[in-house]
């Protein structure tokens, strides 16, 4: 359940959390068109932080932008407006969830005079997949349902309606007794998670899927550039499910999963049957790197 706060930002103004309410009507309720991002703030020896503000608010736009969605707020606007509802409700640590979404008007596809709408809500949210999925992995399966092609949907924005798709594949692997599932792509090649981006470890090399089919993940990025610095090198290559099943070492990431190991696909162990040495590492790094441990890293955090 989520934990109630004091106040959701709403089109310029603090809300009581009870009295954020959209009309039964309101156009993305029907047909799903809107987009939000997930962000998270960390607290740190030196107060709380905002990982990433910068990125999360410019996907946000940019995801509005390429479903010609006009945000009625600047992306400065949205980004103190983050600030001062994390601030407001007085959280230390929390997820933040901005959604613009096609409001009250008219009905039907085309809805081009509905205003659109912005959201901002944050709450107290630990581990996605668990403190014990961190620490020891979690077990996936193979999904029956396909991602998204990349000429049925655009891949690049972070869309509610996308989601729907998401829900089927963790709704059967739960069903199935897996922690989470795993997508392939429309030619049968490993595309990403529910709502994460999959990397896997083989011969002390990472892969993990290009950008063609699946989300830009942000996180995603992060390891990338973390590997990078550390002399670890990431290819950006297509692979199948049975190249899972044979590496080395897999994991999650994404804000909600943060990094997340993979201790068995489809009933095969991977690895060890745990956490992996290189995932352990990442992941370390990437934990100093949002506690404001690793002040290399220090742009990456906007300070509460």
């Amino acid at each position: 359940m989520i934990t109630k706060t004091d106040k959701i930002w709403m089109d310029g103004e603090l809300v009581d959390w009870d009295k954020a309410q959209v009309h039964v009507l309101t156009h993305t309720l029907h047909y799903g068109l809107g987009v939000f991002e997930g962000i998270r703030c960390y607290k740190t020896a030196e107060g709380s932080a905002i990982f990433r503000l910068d990125d999360h608010v410019e996907r946000f736009f940019q995801s509005a932008h390429i479903f010609m969605m006009k945000i009625p707020f600047s992306k400065d606007e949205i980004r103190s407006a983050i600030i001062e509802t994390v601030r407001i409700n007085g959280l230390r640590e929390c997820y933040i969830r901005p959604l613009a979404y096609i409001g009250y008007g008219s009905m039907g596809l085309y809805s081009t005079e509905n205003p659109v709408k912005v959201s901002i809500a944050v709450w107290p949210w630990g581990a996605y997949l668990g403190d014990e999925g961190l620490e020891n992995g979690i077990r996936i399966k193979v999904s029956s349902f396909t991602r998204h092609h990349v000429n049925s949907s655009m891949t690049r924005g972070k869309v509610c309606g996308y989601y729907v798709n998401s829900q089927l594949a963790k709704n059967e692997a739960k069903s199935c007794g897996y922690d989470e599932a795993l997508l392939l792509d429309a030619q049968g090649y490993v595309s990403e998670g529910s709502g994460e981006n999959i990397f896997i470890i083989r011969n002390n090399q990472i892969k993990t899927t290009p950008l063609t089919s699946i989300l830009e993940g942000i996180t995603r990025d992060t390891i990338i550039k973390i590997a990078g610095d550390n002399e670890i090198t990431v290819k950006e290559e297509c692979f199948t499910r049975d190249e899972i099943y044979i590496s080395d070492e897999a994991f999650f990431t994404g804000t909600a999963a943060e990094i997340t190991p993979i201790r068995e696909v489809d009933s095969r162990t991977i690895g060890n049957g745990g956490r992996g040495e290189i995932t352990e590492k990442l992941q370390s790094i990437f934990f100093d790197i949002v506690k404001g441990r690793n002040s290399r890293y220090d742009p990456w955090l906007t300070r509460i």
